[in-house]
């Protein structure tokens, strides 16, 4: 499954701190974030846990992150 979110990650530094953190603690594919774009987009290919559940990571890191419509 891909995973698609919107979070409010806007530094390179958070975004570095976020992605391993991501692949510290789930077996995923790709993971990247788009700092460029206004939604700050999540995307995690591969994704073998409930978008739920990296929701509710994300947000343990300090950050909001919420399912893209």
């Amino acid at each position: 499954m891909t995973g698609i979110f919107k979070t409010n990650i806007v530094t390179q530094e958070d975004r570095t701190n976020v992605i391993h953190a991501i692949r510290s603690r789930f077996e995923i594919g790709q993971c990247h974030i788009d700092l460029e774009d206004c939604d700050k987009v999540l995307r995690i290919t591969d994704m073998k846990v409930k978008e739920k559940e990296m929701i509710d990571f994300v947000q343990q890191q300090g950050f909001y992150c919420a399912i893209l419509d």
